[in-house]
């Protein structure tokens, strides 16, 4: 079957146009943050509504009306979920997780690279595309919980407070 008429055609641009509409729009409620650094949680969300759209735009059996409904209820749970996150330490942790330290003052942390499926080489490379040729110059690198690494330079009279929620980590070490 190369084409089945125009009807589906038009229905796909009419029900796509207002599920697309419909999407911005829950995206402008729900503020920058459903637009930021995305975690698991986030992505997890992303990839859903992008298959409730997918849905809407090719499966009849799925009015304009319900994948509307479903779409702002995925970015409704996901503000809800953000906001008690945002009130509650514990289950900020459960849903975002916690940065790990990956190097502390130049030292390898094998076990923690191991536990995050990490290698040398990748902790090797972060160091590199910062142009930071001596591990020993670098305080720590942080598996941050978007997934990134950050690679922070040694400063022998800072106070490191960035490093506070990094766990384990000890500025008395």
């Amino acid at each position: 079957m190369l084409f089945d008429g125009w009807d589906q055609l038009l229905r796909m641009v009419l029900v796509g146009t207002g599920a697309y509409a419909i999407l911005l729009l829950g995206l402008r409620l729900t503020g920058h943050r459903a637009l930021s650094r995305l975690n698991a949680f986030d992505v997890t969300i992303s990839v859903a509504i992008g298959s409730l759209l997918a849905n809407i735009l090719i499966t009849e059996d799925v009015s304009l009306a319900e994948g509307a409904l479903a779409i702002l209820l995925l970015l409704a749970l996901q503000l809800a979920v953000a906001w008690l996150g945002m009130r509650g330490q514990h289950l900020h942790k459960l849903l975002k997780g916690e940065p790990v330290l990956l190097l502390h003052k130049g030292k390898l942390l094998e076990e923690s690279v191991r536990k995050e499926g990490l290698t040398e080489a990748g902790i090797l490379f972060a160091a590199r595309t910062r142009g930071i040729s001596d591990l020993e110059k670098i305080e720590a690198i942080v598996l941050e919980t978007d997934g990134s690494l950050s690679v922070l330079e040694g400063a022998e009279k800072a106070t490191l407070s960035a490093l506070r929620d990094v766990g384990p980590y000890s500025r008395d070490e």
